[in-house]
């Protein structure tokens, strides 16, 4: 190790949680000033990074590797985005940490950067302390709008040498969690035709035949809600795969018949059921409401835009991620959650994963985000502990 990496000043996790916070990586904005500060802390510690950019080269995801040049390592895995604060009534600045009453409040400090902090300060404490068993970092961008960043991200680890597990610090309460439901996202475009509502029949009111995609939701909904949960589907809350669609918009005015309607359309899928089979579900009853809009008007019809899809994250027999994670905490629960990760796609391209890490999803989102600083020293623990074993 060189004098000048010996010497770079070693942050400790509140300070990296603090730098990390400060960067508003809202995920219409890039998250570049970030992966900046990032590759330039680690690069002064010795540790190589590497960018995989997304198409437009305002946002890049990063990856390290530290310890052997040898397979079958741990990945810590993280995303570098937050959710919008506007409309939020925050008590405090949402990206500045601010300490209160046992609390770390800001944005993502829940979600998750704090996990970020603790895998950047677990790096670094890797190269100076020498671990056996080599540990990576993977940072992902857009998360929050899909995961649509992991998959090129994976795709680009590729040029190290490929870990064995992957731990994924979502917010759990630093409990184990080994399955979670996928997602499969529409954007809804509505094609009408307008007329004077005086003639309703000889128009097509988008707005009125989205509603009828939407009440077709609702029905599957009851319909599942009602049915017996079958194989893993009983595993979660709610026990089922469901439907929703939380914005919409059309129209032109209130006595024309509305020329378009725009919404979105998301599934959350229990692991057993195949993303695919939503898909014919969905297109299957816009494909019907399309033959009766064109029997009014051929112009009309209802487009349906895949936005992302995530396939579920199913429990698996001699899971050594789940082991790791396991022996670290003392946790030996059984956790299910519904919302999704990136921990699928780690799962569909050959790793070991787990979702484990410090924080609440209960105030992800939310105004006052915030992680308690007992948890976020109860990671700093599970982080020692993993520094131990991998040197071991």
């Amino acid at each position: 190790m060189g004098d000048a990496v010996a010497a770079a000043e070693r942050l400790s996790p509140r300070a990296i949680l603090d730098r990390l916070v400060g960067f508003p990586t809202v995920s219409r904005d890039s998250n570049l000033p970030l992966i900046d500060w990032v590759e330039g802390y680690l690069g002064r510690h010795g540790i190589a990074c590497h960018r995989q950019w997304n198409a437009t080269g305002d946002k890049a995801g990063l990856f390290a590797h530290v310890g052997p040049a040898v397979a079958g390592g741990v990945v810590l895995s993280g995303h570098t985005d937050v959710v919008p604060v506007e409309g939020q009534p925050w008590s405090t600045d949402p990206f500045v940490v601010t300490e209160r009453d046992g609390r770390l409040y800001g944005r993502g400090t829940s979600d998750m950067k704090g996990f970020d902090a603790l895998a950047i300060w677990a790096m670094v404490e890797a190269r100076h302390r020498g671990v056996r068993r080599p540990l990576q970092i993977a940072l992902s961008y857009d998360e929050e709008i899909g995961c649509t960043g992991a998959p090129p991200l994976i795709e680009a680890m590729a040029v190290l040498p490929k870990a064995a597990d992957v731990i994924v610090g979502e917010p759990t309460w630093l409990k184990v969690v080994c399955g979670h439901k996928g997602s499969l996202n529409y954007d809804v475009h509505v094609h009408g035709f307008e007329v004077h509502s005086a003639i309703l029949h000889r128009g097509v009111s988008a707005i009125m035949w989205g509603a009828k995609l939407i009440e077709w939701a609702n029905e599957v909904n009851a319909a599942q809600a009602v049915a017996e949960p079958q194989g893993m589907g009983a595993l979660f809350d709610p026990p089922y795969s469901n439907v929703h669609v939380g914005q919409i918009s059309g129209g032109t005015a209130h006595n024309i018949t509305a020329k378009a309607c725009r919404f979105g359309l998301g599934f959350r899928v229990v692991p057993g059921e195949t993303l695919d089979h939503w898909r014919d579900r969905a297109e299957t009853e816009a494909a019907r409401l399309t033959t009766a809009m064109r029997a009014i008007r051929p112009e009309a019809w209802i487009e349906l835009r895949e936005a992302f899809s995530l396939p579920p994250l199913a429990p698996t027999p001699d899971n050594r991620a789940e082991a790791l994670a396991r022996q670290i905490t003392g946790d030996n629960s059984d956790n299910h959650v519904s919302y999704g990760t990136e921990a699928s796609h780690f799962q569909s391209a050959g790793y070991d994963v787990v979702v484990c890490g410090p924080g609440s999803i209960e105030v992800a989102h939310q105004p006052d985000e915030y992680i308690t600083v007992a948890q976020f020293e109860a990671g700093r623990g599970f982080m020692e502990d993993l520094l131990a074993r991998l040197a071991a």
